[in-house]
């Protein structure tokens, strides 16, 4: 009997990683965005998947996209898993607090990956691993990019005085979290915190900074039996702190045209085959799921070229907001129509609501044929108690994108 795809967003995956504890607990605002945004896998599952979700205002919502867009996943919740016997699972992340949850509801651990297997995950995803990968991608000219692995008190305190400013990363920390921005002086803060980094983690990361920019990525998909394929680029956005913002929707073709527009695109393309080589020599064999490495455009003012390509800035063994992004815009989006996918927060519990109300009206939504040709589309029922939303805006002039 063939096994039912179940697809799991738990967005605290990174925080659980970078704690390696079976009994890790996320922080609230961590739950709360694995709650509010429980929906999000209907959007890249194959029609024939479960999503597991709370009930209630989660299948109305759902029912009403369908109506709009069509066939999608189906809505399962945590009682409903236990009924079936034969699952294939896709979280946004494997790590040992996910599997002891799937445990709890009474899934065999047959068909969870082992404990061995996430220890090794976990070392796979450490950022020491992007720092390694970086030199074997600086192909010629058109690459930039340093990043340092330090073990040692030493080490750190003389990176960070050495230059005006730089940034630390913790090698296990979720996106936009685990930075520590220096400025050239090593305080007593800033050694703290590498001392429990390093006592927890083998050590900090190191990196100059860089005038950037475009944040990118190119995405990978891994069969675990060897085989890496490229499966699309993404453009994203940050905020000043790192934390993620958003992701443009365009074709690759539409990517290529804009990030050619600063390197030839031949340079991109030769470094996406390097890539598939170099991902399949580490974690081909290890790994079976979705990828992302992370990299920036540089401007260089002084220097020929004046913009290169920083190739491996990290390096996310899970699935992430890029391939969401992909997937919307191959699925759900007109050929004509561009715009952007965000999540937001809000602190303030009602704020959310009240953005959404003003969306719908201020961005009529404009459906043919079953794709978005313009309008405010949220990805995920928004109630009363959200404190979080996940959206996209769509106009049907890719050049005149909001």
């Amino acid at each position: 009997m063939e096994k039912k795809s179940l697809y799991i967003f738990n967005p605290e995956h990174d925080l659980a990683m970078a704690s390696g504890e079976t009994n890790y607990m996320a922080p609230a605002s961590a739950r709360q965005m694995a709650t509010d945004l429980a929906l999000l896998p209907v959007w890249y599952a194959e029609k024939e998947a479960k999503v597991l979700a709370p009930s209630a205002y989660n299948m109305n919502f759902l029912k009403e996209i369908q109506a709009l867009l069509g066939d999608m996943a189906q809505l399962i919740t945590e009682p409903e898993v236990a009924d079936e016997t034969e699952w294939k699972f896709f979280p946004w992340g494997w790590d040992p607090a996910l599997r002891k949850r799937l445990l709890s509801l009474g899934i065999d651990r047959s068909q969870l990956p082992s404990e061995e297997y996430l220890v090794s995950l976990r070392d796979y995803s450490h950022r020491s691993h992007a720092v390694d990968l970086l030199p074997k991608l600086q192909l010629d000219e058109y690459f930039c990019g340093e990043s340092f692995y330090f073990k040692t008190p030493a080490e750190w305190k003389s990176f960070v005085e050495s230059r005006t400013a730089c940034l630390l990363k913790a090698p296990l920390s979720g996106s936009g979290k685990g930075l520590n921005w220096c400025k050239g002086i090593f305080t007593s803060f800033i050694s703290g915190w590498c001392t429990r980094v390093a006592a927890l983690q083998g050590g900090v990361i190191g990196e100059p900074i860089y005038n950037k920019v475009i944040d990118f990525a190119m995405e990978f998909h891994s069969d675990g039996k060897g085989k890496v394929r490229f499966a699309g680029y993404s453009v994203f956005h940050t905020g000043r702190s790192g934390m993620y913002a958003g992701n443009e929707l365009l074709s690759d073709e539409g990517f290529l045209h804009k990030l050619s527009g600063y390197v030839p695109l031949e340079e991109l393309l030769q470094l996406q085959n390097r890539l598939k080589e170099e991902l399949t020599n580490l974690f081909g064999h290890l790994y079976c799921g979705y990828l992302g490495v992370d990299m920036m455009i540089c401007h260089f003012p002084d220097g020929c070229p004046i913009y290169r390509v920083h190739p491996c800035v990290e390096i996310n063994l899970r699935m992430n907001m890029g391939m969401i992004a992909r997937f919307l815009t191959d699925r759900y989006l007109s050929s004509k129509a561009g715009g952007m996918f965000r999540i937001a927060y809000y602190p303030e519990v009602g704020i959310a609501l009240k953005e959404h109300e003003r969306m719908i009206a201020a961005f009529p939504l404009r459906v043919e044929n079953g794709r978005v040709c313009d309008g405010y589309l949220p990805l995920v029922p928004v109630t009363s108690r959200s404190q979080y939303r996940a959206w996209i805006e769509v106009t049907d002039k890719v050049s005149g994108m909001k």
